[in-house]
């Protein structure tokens, strides 16, 4: 089963304008914040913009790995977009956007003063509005919870209340509210975002409850199957304009062997729905019509949409250059990072990189302590991993000129049935030149995963500087997940 949205794009939200759909999803310490999609058919989807594209709405400063921007509600009411999450590292509560226009301009946000995370956003038939939350119930335990409020002010109308909050797994989140026929269907997530998540839905008579589940919860789980994706969950339901009804939910795709490890991060797929006495089921799957190779090249001073950066927007420190190609500056004695997500298992990155006035390179990350990096440094590129916080290992180095070819490269794993001891991937180091590839080390994916660095977020490869500036003549990201492109397969 393939992603209709592959590499880190988790916690999906979908709306629907006429013939056409929109979604949102979450992206934590990374500005811009809450990339939007457009699609004809939910398989296949444009990046249209972002919901927070300005230092107004979306302050990371303090935003740690997988810290910042956590999950959104997007949905199209009375002629607007709205969109509504949480900045887990600015302060408590959750954040209102709107928009005539996806595409942007996003309004400065409405904050609501319901601590917790997950938001959702629904009207009922006389106009009320509800925000409902996954925060916690008068003990501090886990629940799902409701107030009404003024979205134009952020005022709460109603105290907070607790609604219907599952079927006893851990960690009730990601509600939303529906009025479907006779009914208000509540949808939430449990179980945790990692193998035991699952989609639970109950009904009742209004959206304050009281709520009854269904009786063949859960609708959606991966626990305990043998499937490709795993960690299924945090689901959101969208009517197409014939009728019929389909769900986007977040999935990870494990490799490698016991206990296997997901490397892009939390990805979003796509199910039919088929409602049977009023309750729905997940039937078949939602694919793309393909999965071929992509290639994206910086050729200008644009960044396309996908390229964003942790704790700052990319334009505060990536910068056209003096003869074309681009400027990244280190902030001081802290690097930066620049970069887009990888979203296919099998990577080769290449970038042209000048060091004259300073240190950098091309790295692949899924933190700042979880990376493989290229450094060029003072006539010299060194091959350098970082695993946790204590552990910094060269790999290896070569002597190069004032401007050198890096490159990085991913080679899968097996799918199903990799030899126990297999990581997810291998990543390979290396630099460019006349004689072709030169290796400078290799290391085991698994040091770049989820299931070792924790977090919620999926791996980046961009560019870094550790002091002054890097000068970037060229950027190519090519991904695909056909087996042995575009890196010849480890044999080991």
């Amino acid at each position: 089963m393939r992603p209709v949205l592959p590499g880190f794009h988790p916690d999906p939200s979908v709306c629907r304008v006429g013939d056409i759909y929109y979604l949102a999803c979450s992206s934590f310490e990374y500005a811009p914040g809450v990339p939007v999609f457009r699609s004809a058919d939910l398989r296949s989807w444009e990046p249209v913009g972002h919901a927070l594209h300005r230092r107004s709405q979306l302050l990371l400063d303090r935003a740690h790995p997988s810290g910042g921007i956590y999950a959104p509600t997007l949905r199209h009411h009375d002629g607007r977009f709205w969109m509504i999450t949480s900045n887990v590292s600015h302060r408590p509560g959750h954040l209102l956007v709107t928009a005539e226009d996806p595409a942007g301009p996003w309004s400065d946000p409405v904050w609501f003063d319901a601590p917790g995370i997950d938001p959702d956003l629904a009207w009922d038939e006389d106009g009320t509005c509800y925000v409902t939350w996954s925060g916690s119930d008068g003990s501090g335990r886990p629940a799902i919870m409701q107030v009404t409020v003024d979205p134009a002010t952020g005022e709460l109308r109603s105290e907070p209340r607790q609604l219907w909050s599952g079927t006893g797994g851990k960690y009730p989140e990601a509600p939303h509210l529906y009025r479907i026929g006779a009914h208000w269907y509540l949808l939430i997530a449990e179980g945790g975002t990692e193998r035991a998540h699952a989609v639970t839905i109950a009904r009742g008579p209004s959206p304050r409850g009281p709520f009854e589940p269904c009786p063949h919860n859960p609708v959606l789980t991966a626990r305990g199957l043998d499937t490709p994706v795993q960690n299924t969950g945090h689901a959101d339901l969208v009517q197409r304009p014939d009728g019929s009804w389909a769900m986007l939910y977040l999935g990870v795709r494990p490799r490698g062997g016991t206990p296997q490890w997901h490397v892009l991060g939390r990805e979003t797929f796509a199910s039919e729905i088929v409602w049977s006495d009023g309750w729905p089921t997940v039937a078949g799957p939602v694919e793309p019509g393909s999965s071929a190779a992509v290639t994206e090249e910086l050729t200008g001073p644009e960044l396309p949409a996908s390229w964003v950066a942790p704790g700052r927007f990319p334009a505060e420190v990536l910068r056209p250059g003096d003869h074309g190609g681009l400027r990244l500056t280190a902030d001081g004695d802290e690097p930066v990072f620049v970069g887009r997500r990888q979203e296919h298992f099998a990577l080769r990155a290449v970038a042209t990189v000048g060091t004259r006035s300073g240190a950098g390179g091309l790295e692949l990350r899924l933190d700042p302590r979880h990376a493989v990096a290229l450094e060029a440094d003072d006539g010299v590129v060194r091959a350098v991993a970082r695993v946790g916080r204590h552990v910094r290992a060269v790999l290896g180095e070569l002597p190069v000129g004032p401007e050198t070819v890096l490159e990085l490269r991913t080679e899968p794993a097996p799918g199903p049935g990799a030899p126990l001891r297999s990581g997810p991937d291998k990543i390979v180091a290396g630099v460019g030149g006349a004689d072709g590839f030169t290796e400078l080390g290799r290391i085991d994916g698994r040091y770049l995963s989820t299931e070792t660095a924790g977090g919620f977020t999926g791996r980046m490869i961009g560019l870094t500087c550790s002091r002054g500036e890097l000068t970037v003549t060229s950027f190519t990201y090519h991904g695909t997940d056909e087996p042995g492109t575009p890196a010849t397969p480890d044999t080991e």
